[in-house]
């Protein structure tokens, strides 16, 4: 992978002795949508009605960077903690192809955002549906290519709607979607005077670390400077934990830094 196409991604798959998955295959995926006019022109489109139009939060290119890179550290993380996934298995697909579903299932998630903010995961299903039909040719032959096509779609209806995930790798990427939380992703609209709760709470957040566990795979740390950032992780975070299935396998706590603000100091999902 180039160093740009790297630093898009935000992340860097190199083997590694320790995983027990080869990295090759998504990597050669990730290079292709990360360098596809349509794809750049959808993450690009698809922020104007939640920003532009809704003063809501970023849900562009840089948000599908963020999420893309914590769903498959995510992963990464998850396996090393020997985490069984079904997604790919269930549909006799390869072990590598766990990393494309969730990398796919990551960049198109939020592409209905050009029809409407509103049901956005249901109008991201066609949408996504015609890109993958013109990307896996390039990977899969006819049979995994519908294998594979049927796990993104199912991944990105289930990112934001009561649908329960069937799979871990949906799992990941709902999680992972809220997991974008930091103070970066609201600029846009606080900058255009919007105060609502999404905005003043993601203001709230200074940074999220994901590292392995004590007695988990995955901990998840949140620094807030202030008690508003309880709704990213109470609200938002902790709905998107409930029902991802991964609810055993991620640790999540959030530290208030903040010396003259102590209404929250510390909350542990």
């Amino acid at each position: 992978m180039s160093e740009d196409a790297a630093a898009t991604s935000g992340r860097t798959y190199t083997p590694d002795a320790e995983h027990a998955f080869p990295d090759e295959r998504v990597n050669r995926v990730l290079e292709f949508v990360e360098n596809d006019p349509e794809i750049e022109a959808y993450l690009d489109a698809q922020n104007v009605n939640p920003v532009t139009r809704m003063r809501y939060n970023d849900h562009g290119a840089k948000h599908v960077s963020i999420v893309r890179h914590r769903a498959l550290c995510l992963y990464d993380l998850l396996k090393e903690g020997d985490v069984r996934f079904n997604g790919a298995n269930d549909q006799n697909l390869e072990e590598a192809d766990e990393a494309v579903i969730i990398a796919l299932a990551a960049t198109l998630h939020d592409i209905g955002h050009v029809v409407h903010r509103e049901d956005h995961p249901y109008y991201s299903i066609p949408l996504a549906a015609d890109v993958l039909d013109r990307i896996l040719p390039e990977f899969y032959d006819l049979g995994d290519r519908i294998r594979v096509k049927g796990e993104v779609l199912h991944a990105i209806l289930c990112h934001h709607t009561p649908e329960q995930p069937l799979t871990l790798e949906a799992g990941v990427l709902r999680v992972s979607d809220a997991l974008d939380m930091e103070r970066g992703r609201s600029r846009n609209p606080y900058d255009r005077g919007g105060r609502g709760i999404n905005t003043v709470s993601s203001q709230a957040i200074r940074n999220v670390t994901l590292e392995s566990g004590e007695g988990v795979p995955v901990l998840v740390e949140i620094e807030m400077t202030n008690a508003a950032g309880v709704y990213q992780v109470d609200s938002l975070l902790k709905a998107k934990l409930d029902g991802s299935g991964l609810e055993e396998f991620v640790r999540i706590v959030a530290l208030n830094t903040t010396e003259n603000d102590r209404i929250v100091e510390q909350i542990e999902l």
